[in-house]
């Protein structure tokens, strides 16, 4: 009984876990597929990183040196507003060279402190960092999996690459700095506590996961995720076998059915007839479709299913970015950012902020490209 109430207990917790495991078995039953295929939908690569990344956060985290950090930027920040700024700022342009979802571990830990010390809206903030990640790493070729792929596959230079997504990326950036001058009031802040002293061990602790976290990023970079990962996972067990109890083991689960099933559907007869009717050389059909499917998808198997059929790999480019707004679903980033931040209404209130975002950068971003002439970029 008890463990029949723990899981019932952890369903209601875990709903988006849950749908997507549902959806993962039910699309097993119907149209069943081998043990190779599941490894390649699974993307250990992609779930190694996100493990070494939660781990070694999770140290940073605990060792107090970003509550420290935090009180800091409190001292020389008097406003909720210009903090709400720099926040999101940093979390821009740090996507564009450490990927989307790497920044927003390094930045949600701090807001999060910040909030602590602060009478900060934490929620909005964190909601803000999403959109701000989603945007910058928009600018860059490896700012995201979507735009390696996309820019490898268009035979671009990096330089080509940033002049076609800059009209795009100022406009959704403008829209994010605008959105956080509505959301985030300008009152003044104080800071309510004093910070935590930091202990050898935690300085230790500090700059043992703060090297890793470096070390771990290269590693990224060197697609070396999954040996990088089990070094990781490797060192916390031995030498803190705690903190590894407190990383957010779910969310992980959540992307490994996320990608399972999500990956499955990808290649459904169904789905793949459905996008067979999409014509792939009008630009317009290009820009709505990346959006569109982005939402239900997510954008980087959006861009895995498009892009055979697509002309214009930059132009399919600019729409998976921008359908990384929207729902939760449109990037992994925004999953991650709800994740970090914990509330329980998080969920709902990233939906009231982000598809009201996404309704407008859709628009805006497609008259800037029409007016500048750039809608048949390949």
């Amino acid at each position: 009984m008890d463990r029949a109430q723990t899981l019932v207990t952890w369903l209601r917790r875990e709903r988006l876990a849950a749908g997507l495991a549902l959806l993962t078995c039910a699309l097993a039953v119907v149209d069943p597929h081998g043990a190779r295929d599941h490894l390649r939908w699974l993307d250990l690569p992609t779930l190694a990183g996100l493990a070494g990344l939660l781990a070694l956060s999770q140290g940073v985290r605990r060792s107090g040196y970003v509550e420290t950090f935090a009180r800091r930027m409190l001292a020389r920040l008097h406003t909720a507003r210009a903090m709400a700024l720099a926040l999101v700022t940093l979390a821009a342009l740090l996507s564009m060279v450490l990927t989307n979802d790497v920044s927003l571990f390094l930045v949600v830990p701090l807001t999060i402190s910040l909030a602590e010390a602060a009478p900060l809206p934490r929620a909005r903030l964190v909601i803000l960092e999403a959109l701000a990640v989603n945007a910058g790493s928009m600018l860059s070729p490896i700012g995201n999996p979507q735009n390696l792929l996309l820019w490898r596959r268009s035979g671009a230079t990096m330089a080509h690459f940033v002049a076609q997504m800059a009209p795009a990326f100022f406009v959704v950036s403008a829209l994010v700095l605008v959105a956080t001058l509505m959301l985030i009031p300008g009152d003044r802040i104080g800071v309510l506590a004093p910070p935590r002293a930091v202990t050898s061990e935690r300085r230790t602790l500090a700059i043992a996961s703060s090297l890793g976290l470096a070390v771990f990023v290269v590693l990224l970079q060197l697609h070396l995720a999954v040996l990088g990962a089990i070094g990781v996972l490797g060192a916390f067990a031995i030498a803190r076998p705690g903190l590894l109890r407190e990383v957010d083991w779910a969310l992980l689960v959540t992307f490994a059915f996320m990608f399972l099933g999500l990956g499955h559907a990808a290649e459904l007869g169904l789905t793949r007839h459905a996008l067979a009717a999409l014509d792939g050389s009008r630009p317009a059909a290009v820009y709505v479709g990346g959006i569109a499917l982005s939402q239900v998808m997510s954008n980087v198997p959006a861009t895995v299913v498009l892009a055979p059929a697509v002309a214009q790999p930059l132009l399919l480019a600019v729409a998976v970015n921008v359908g990384g707004f929207g729902t939760a679903l449109g990037s992994l980033a925004n999953l991650i950012a709800i994740r970090l931040e914990g509330g329980r209404h998080t969920m709902r209130a990233f939906h009231a902020i982000s598809l009201p975002f996404l309704a407008v950068a859709a628009v805006a971003v497609w008259l800037a490209l029409v007016g500048l002439g750039v809608t048949g970029t390949g």
